[in-house]
């Protein structure tokens, strides 16, 4: 069932695919969507000429879903855990997520882990790679960003292609951030656009901030899980943990100005899964960022760094990158 579901939306996703100039060429298109597929194809080739991403067919042709995500992924983790649950797949290997074509199968699979006892999200996701196995088109679930935000998606989808250890997703998106953020910094210098790019540093400073209280309460909640207590002490403590963090978030976000975009999450109550989701992308980014500028910001030479480390046992390269200690050295 769910292979069947997976094969069937990647190829719907390939089916309705058309090339990006066709498109812009076709007196049909909205003027709108033909300024953002320009808006697409200067950032495809500044990533692959800039950034020294490859230079394929993927992200060169424009496919409309006529639906809001691409994929809604689901999140799990233990009642007393940080640690996701990991599903295997034949190419990405085992990864923290697992990936439904459809809301529906996404939300009754969810709703039978939660049964089980599982802390769970559900969150529907703009795009996706194919690691280079497909050539993977724009989506019109990427396009309700702005043009910022659409070139860091194809950057971040983008640096999947270039680098991917199977059975670590934690390294692979937190490359892959890397790769955006970067790459999102240098675009918008090369485009000139000085305001955009300081507007960015400070957006992504203001990012960081909340990312810490995730990974700060993660820590706490860990320790919490590894004492000895009864199940509804532990149970209680966990409550109160997520409560403390829920007014965690809504005290910085009073202070920045600004919404944090985790509005829906705490409605929802916040739980293991929504830690372990803001970890799997960001925890080891501040150590592939030191491993950036020990390379003097060279992106070759970063590569192969990445390379370098991607052929270490998984626990050195994560106490490498992803350790508290790691990232204050």
């Amino acid at each position: 069932m769910y292979i069947a579901q997976a094969a069937h939306g990647q190829w719907e996703v390939l089916h309705d695919r058309r090339p990006i100039e066709a498109v812009m060429s076709d007196a049909s298109t909205p003027a709108a969507l033909r300024s953002r597929l320009a808006a697409v194809r200067d950032a495809r080739d500044f990533a692959s000429q800039q950034l020294g991403l490859p230079d394929n067919k993927s992200y060169r042709s424009f496919a409309d879903l006529k639906r809001t995500f691409v994929v809604w992924n689901v999140v799990a983790t233990p009642e007393f855990s940080v640690e996701p649950v990991r599903w295997c797949f034949p190419i990405a290997g085992c990864v923290a997520y697992r990936g439904y074509f459809a809301e529906k199968h996404a939300q009754a699979f969810g709703a039978r882990l939660h049964k089980r006892g599982f802390d769970v999200v559900v969150d529907g996701v703009p795009a996706y790679s194919t690691l280079g196995r497909f050539a993977d088109p724009v989506l019109n679930t990427m396009l309700i960003y702005g043009d910022r935000e659409l070139a860091a998606i194809i950057f971040h989808e983008l640096a999947h292609q270039l680098i991917y250890v199977a059975d670590d997703s934690e390294f692979n998106e937190a490359f892959a951030v890397t790769v955006e953020e970067t790459g999102l910094e240098r675009w918008l210098g090369f485009t000139g656009r000085k305001e955009e790019l300081i507007e960015y540093r400070a957006e992504r400073s203001r990012d960081f901030a909340f990312n810490t209280l995730f990974t700060d309460r993660r820590a706490q909640l860990a320790r919490l899980y590894a004492a000895k207590i009864p199940a509804e002490a532990m149970r209680e403590r966990k409550r109160e943990q997520f409560e403390a963090l829920a007014q965690d978030i809504r005290d910085l976000e009073r202070r920045q100005g600004r919404s944090s975009g985790y509005e829906e999450w705490i409605l929802a109550g916040l739980n293991n899964a929504h830690l372990a989701s803001v970890a799997t992308y960001f925890d080891c980014v501040p150590g592939f960022e030191r491993l950036l500028a020990q390379e003097d910001g060279d992106l070759p030479r970063f590569y192969a760094a990445v390379r370098a480390l991607a052929r270490e046992p998984h626990a050195q390269r994560h106490r490498e990158l992803c350790a508290p200690s790691a990232q204050g050295n």
